[in-house]
């Protein structure tokens, strides 16, 4: 077994001047850091009074869910011989509020893939399972991963 570690530095900005005096007396902006990459502005999602223009953690585990997925699925078509010329995604979650918690109930990954050749089309579909079996964020969760893949030739 190999362990990997990673590392990040976060820094709360918010605090107006009085802290957490109040609900409303505190802004939820947060800097993201890790060395060698550019700064992450984050913040709570709008409707926990953060700021729109700020990733907000919900927006992130979807980001890290939908990348992983893609490193992922990369690995499993060089292996079966699938030339993939293109890869976009639209993934969606969904999160239920209960009180003042809540959990992801489910993500929905929707890759658009492009193959090389007409011929690669069904195998290029069908691996979709195993680069979500093979992902480690998607290995991580608590909450159905489900992929919607739509894949067509160049």
């Amino acid at each position: 077994m190999t362990d990997h570690r990673y590392a990040l530095e976060l820094e709360w900005q918010g605090n107006r001047g009085t802290g957490t005096s109040g609900y409303r007396d505190y802004d939820r902006a947060v800097l993201l850091r890790a060395e060698g990459k550019p700064d992450l502005l984050g913040s709570a999602d709008p409707t926990f009074r953060g700021d729109a223009s700020r990733w907000n953690p919900e927006e992130l585990l979807l980001a890290a869910l939908s990348q992983c997925h893609l490193l992922s699925y990369l690995h499993s078509a060089v292996n079966h011989g699938i030339v993939v010329v293109a890869y976009a995604d639209s993934p969606v979650g969904v999160m239920e509020q209960v009180g003042q918690g809540g959990r992801f109930t489910s993500v929905t990954l929707r890759p658009r893939v492009t193959v090389a050749d007409a011929s690669m089309v069904e195998v290029a579909r069908e691996i979709h399972g195993e680069a979500g079996r093979n992902c480690f964020i998607a290995a991580s969760v608590s909450f159905p991963v489900g992929h919607e893949p739509e894949v067509v030739p160049a």
